[in-house]
């Protein structure tokens, strides 16, 4: 099983135009485009996830300007992304369907393929204590927003992964954690493609424009 996105390069810059934060401010925060091929035989659903694999275990140093988060900072996953059930015959998720703009406090009834059913992602705890109008429940794709104070580039990762069951046990509120649970045992094959996302003002070069 294969995936590729004509948004990004593998191991490429993703544009700003697919980031929640842009240099200055807020991004497109549009969804990538995703496709895949030679799913396993006795694929029934498929799961799709993207995940900073680079995130900062210690939050309370993230965008101050004092200081820089240290390279070395044991790093965390960030979930921005998690789609289940996504049915068998789906081969491939079009820029922007998903997610196009930022929503202040989530997305609530993201769009996204028939029948799929999208989790909430990281920024739902991320926003949590924030009074300024962004606390909510972040469902569907929301996109890098490294912070700027942060050296390290970060990679994000697209996960796909071919089930053997039509329709995972999740509850309503789901997390990606919620998914890997569910998904045991059933996981017929799993593909990846990362891009990598960085706001660090003091980096040599900047994302190129979206590749539509």
């Amino acid at each position: 099983m294969r995936i590729h996105s004509d948004s990004f390069e593998n191991r490429g810059p993703i544009p700003a135009d697919f980031a929640l934060g842009a240099p200055g401010g807020f991004g497109g925060n549009r969804n990538p485009h995703l496709a895949w091929e030679d799913a396993p035989a006795g694929t029934r659903s498929f799961v799709l996830m993207c995940i900073d694999t680079d995130a900062p275990t210690d939050a309370s140093l993230a965008g101050r300007e004092d200081v820089e988060i240290p390279a070395d900072q044991p790093r965390g996953d960030f979930v921005h992304w998690v789609v289940a059930d996504i049915p068998p015959d789906v081969r491939s998720i079009a820029a922007g369907s998903c997610s196009d703009g930022i929503a202040k406090g989530g997305k609530q009834a993201p769009h996204g393929p028939a029948g799929s059913r999208q989790g909430l992602n990281d920024y739902t705890g991320w926003f949590a204590g924030d009074e300024g109008g962004m606390r909510g429940d972040y469902y569907g794709y929301d996109g890098p927003y490294p912070p700027p104070n942060d050296p390290r580039t970060h990679r994000y990762f697209f996960r796909l992964f071919a089930l053997g069951t039509d329709r995972l046990q999740l509850p309503a509120r789901f997390t990606a954690a919620d998914a890997f649970r569910a998904m045991q045992g059933n996981v017929l094959a799993e593909t990846a493609i990362h891009g990598t996302y960085s706001l660090y003002a003091k980096a040599s070069s900047a994302a190129p424009s979206a590749k539509r």
